[in-house]
């Protein structure tokens, strides 16, 4: 069938023998292959499209940019060798690898089905995507370019004009979404290059049976090697499943029968951690677990336009601005963050008690004087203050969230209801609450922000007044000139000491007036075997397998 067709460089009796090793590795087989399951699925292959981390995973193993982040979220050349920032922040040059190839494929018309990547190839794949028949949700990223701002002098030097200066560009352009894609291949396909992906990346695409398994084989070709002058990757093929409950594949884990977990699950995190957040005693001779922090900030977010307009007091009168700021306030004060986390999540991430930007990023601040910690009195006396003292006549607030979350809400539910505040759950599907939220059709609601790369900025963008929903990410409809004013300048400024002070300030006032309840700044756990060593990650979430080792 079409949709299957992949091109052999390997006879049939090796390719049957490379899926039956990604199901079980028989005595004697030399194959490594590295299987995790994701049980989110997979819709495509296309870079342009890779908007979670599903998808990021898969095409970050097919594809490469001109830059990516390292382990601590540094940018570092990938097929850009250098690069060069012009005084006034505007323009970048970058000079290329002249030893990049895209993996082997017929209609590349050659002797040795392939080619050389070059300056062109860049320019082709970034005006993709600002091509609005695309429609690549990834065009946002591009919005400061200048008109006709990518050029190729020649086959090794790309450059990218800006309409204004914007420092964390260079982190923009390490997201899949800038991967490089060969014109003749994705002309040749049209749409249908979301599963006939060909990049230039450690690994090409073998077979995906959608909803099933995709296997991804080495690709032999690659241009990077260690510092000993191997090639890399050192595996041999990468084959994931799509097992939907995670109970299941988390038995698949403990079984052997994956090699890699990521995260984990309501549904078993008190099997295999301790309440403390340690991996149980049972697994420790045959299990490891990496943990750190990650770029994820989980709240509870006001509307600040509809949350004012719904809250009365006794009389039936609205509540002023001032006195709405000091209930905001009360709620952030009035439920234990520590024991939510010790309680609720076995003490995976860190109480959100330090304002928006999470642990992981250099602007977060442990020792911040802003942001919320438990005080019950400090709750009663912002009531009172407010005017509901003991939370006497203040309504009922509706927060709404999703099922997964449930439990933790019910957590926070509780403890208000001891400083009088009384909260109505409703419980909504996913993509129901993110339309809500979106369309600003929610006073109060459970959200949260995972970066899209690893600047603050990304969390400040979240309440500058031009970022309004549904065209940009401010939920809150939170407006402070003095915000907005810092914002602008900060996204300019080019020393990294001064725009930690401003994101700082910034966050700083957004914390007070409390448009927003952080709950934790989350953690990555990943769970592997004894045999598996090498794998590289970030907190980013990222997954390299480019160094990864499997012993059979």
């Amino acid at each position: 069938m079409k949709k299957y067709r992949f091109f052999l460089y390997i006879p049939l009796c090796a390719f049957i023998s490379l899926l039956s090793a990604c199901h079980h590795s028989s005595e004697g087989d030399d194959k490594t292959i590295f299987r995790y399951n994701e049980s989110a699925g997979i819709t495509t292959l296309d870079p342009a499209f890779a908007k979670d981390q599903a998808l990021i995973w898969a095409t970050s193993q097919l594809f490469n940019g001109l830059v990516r982040l390292d382990s601590n979220l540094n940018v570092e050349p990938c097929i850009a060798k250098h690069w060069a920032i012009s005084p006034n922040g505007l323009t970048y040059t970058f000079t290329l690898r002249d030893d990049v190839f895209f993996h082997k494929n017929p209609l590349f018309k050659t002797s040795d089905s392939t080619r050389k990547v070059t300056a062109s190839d860049f320019l082709y794949s970034f005006n993709r995507i600002l091509d609005p028949n695309v429609a690549s949700p990834g065009l946002w990223i591009f919005s400061n370019v200048a008109e006709n701002g990518f050029s190729a002098p020649n086959d090794t030097t790309f450059v990218v004009k800006l309409r204004e200066p914007f420092a964390p560009m260079l982190s923009l352009l390490s997201m899949p979404y800038c991967s490089v894609v060969p014109r003749e291949v994705v002309e040749h396909y049209g749409t249908d290059f979301r599963n006939h992906p060909v990049g230039t990346g450690p690994f090409q695409f073998q077979y995906w049976k959608e909803g099933v398994k995709l296997v991804m084989r080495r690709n032999s070709n690659y241009f990077e090697r260690d510092n000993e002058g191997h090639t890399l990757p050192y595996l041999d093929a990468v084959a994931i499943t799509f097992i939907i409950d995670k109970q299941t594949a988390f038995l698949e884990f403990i079984k052997g029968n994956l090699d890699f977990m990521n995260s984990l699950d309501a549904s078993y995190k008190d099997e295999i951690l301790t309440k403390t957040g340690q991996l149980k005693g049972k697994y420790t001779d045959r299990i490891d677990m990496i943990s750190i922090p990650f770029l994820n900030t989980e709240y509870l977010g006001f509307n600040m336009e509809i949350f004012q307009d719904e809250l009365t007091d006794a009389t039936g009168q609205k509540i002023d601005a001032q006195k709405t700021k000091l209930i905001r306030q009360a709620i952030n004060y009035g439920f234990d963050r520590v024991k939510m986390m010790k309680y609720m999540r076995n003490n995976v991430g860190r109480p959100g008690v330090n304002g928006m930007i999470p642990c992981g990023l250099p602007t977060y601040d442990s020792s911040a004087t802003y942001g919320y910690d438990y005080n019950l009195e400090h709750a009663r006396k912002l009531l009172a203050d407010a005017g509901f003292p003991n939370g006497k006549g203040l309504p009922t607030i509706k927060l709404a969230t999703t099922s997964s979350y449930l439990d933790l809400c019910k957590y926070i539910q509780q403890q208000l209801s001891l400083v009088g505040i009384n909260i109505k759950l409703d419980v909504n599907p996913p993509a129901a609450l993110r339309e809500q939220m979106a369309q600003g059709k929610c006073p109060w609601f459970r959200g949260s922000w995972i970066a899209d790369y690893p600047d603050a900025e990304n969390y400040m963008a979240l309440f500058y007044s031009h970022n309004h929903s549904p065209s940009g990410p401010n939920y809150t409809h939170f407006t402070s000139i003095k915000v907005d004013q810092l914002y602008r300048i900060a996204i300019k400024e080019t020393d990294n000491m001064k725009r930690l002070s401003m994101y700082r300030q910034m966050d700083s006032l957004v914390m007070d007036e409390a448009p927003v309840i952080v709950l934790y700044y989350d953690q990555i756990l990943h769970f592997t075997h004894k045999n598996i060593s090498g794998m590289r990650t970030n907190a980013m979430n990222a997954l390299d397998l480019r160094y990864t080792i499997k012993k059979l």
